[in-house]
């Protein structure tokens, strides 16, 4: 009896010190990266992070990401906008990558391009004419089989549509201050001189617009349109040669996986 009650405390004592041993292992954490700028940690260099915080990707939470979505193919969609700063950096093959990510996020069975090789032109030039023989000919292809949506997204709007500007150059007033002679109006007028200031601020309107097309007969499921304003700003101060600027704002890269998310957002509320 009393061997077996040692054992049984024994075999107590074990347990509590594998328990003990786990619970102090040291938890999985995030990778750290370190930061080699020469300016790290200064005050410009905390401006500037604050900004870019406020531009970093941030994951939606999708409300049925607990639904698995149907097996749909995102193909390249147009970029109608002439703008050409945006038609130089961005191509119909950026979005798609961005709207196979956030589908993907929000529990869609996504069939990446990379995956379909020749296929993506068939499949494209199918949808975008609605030849729906030619659609389902080309859907009868490995996993293609188990496709219910083909789905695309187009910009159709990218514009600065407002700018405003003000600022202050001390030339002129200290010009006059130095009018009224002495060494107090010649200093006084010679600091006013040296003061400059610059403010400038440009908004852009982005627009896109997504398509759900059925996979077997071409035809339009839902479409959406969502816009965004995109603000770009810049700042700069000059006082007896201190200068201090500053500029920043979303950029073309952020406001196109903005728009994607917003239109992943209604895609998986409204039609999975």
């Amino acid at each position: 009896m009393k061997d077996a009650w040692m054992a049984a405390n024994k075999f107590a004592v074990s347990a509590a010190v594998v328990a003990l041993v786990a619970s102090v292992q040291p938890a999985v954490a995030q990778p750290v990266f370190g930061n080699p700028s020469p300016t790290a940690g200064s005050e410009t260099s905390q401006k500037a992070n604050a900004a870019a915080d406020q531009a970093i990707y941030k994951p939606v939470e999708y409300v049925n990401k607990g639904v698995r979505g149907p097996a749909l193919v995102v193909i390249p969609g147009d970029i109608k906008s002439n703008n050409a700063s945006f038609t130089q950096k961005f191509g119909p093959n950026n979005i798609a990558d961005f709207a196979e990510l956030e589908l993907s996020q929000a529990n869609f069975s996504v069939l990446e391009r990379s995956n379909l090789g020749n296929l993506l032109q068939e499949i494209s030039l199918a949808y975008n004419l609605g030849d729906a023989n030619k659609a389902r000919q080309t859907m009868q292809v490995g996993q293609l089989k188990t496709t219910k949506w083909i789905v695309k997204f187009d910009i159709l709007k990218a514009e600065q549509i407002a700018e405003n500007k003000q600022g202050f150059d001390g030339r002129a007033v200290g010009g006059i201050i130095g009018m009224f002679g002495g060494l107090g109006g010649a200093v006084a007028g010679r600091a006013t001189s040296s003061v400059k200031t610059q403010e400038s601020t440009g908004v852009w309107l982005i627009g896109m617009r997504y398509k759900i097309m059925d996979a077997n007969t071409t035809e339009q499921v839902a479409q959406g349109y969502q816009e965004l304003k995109m603000e770009v700003g810049a700042q700069a101060t000059s006082v007896l040669g201190i200068s201090q600027g500053a500029k920043g704002g979303v950029g073309l890269d952020t406001m196109v996986q903005r728009l994607v998310q917003t239109a992943v957002y209604e895609i998986d509320a409204k039609y999975k």
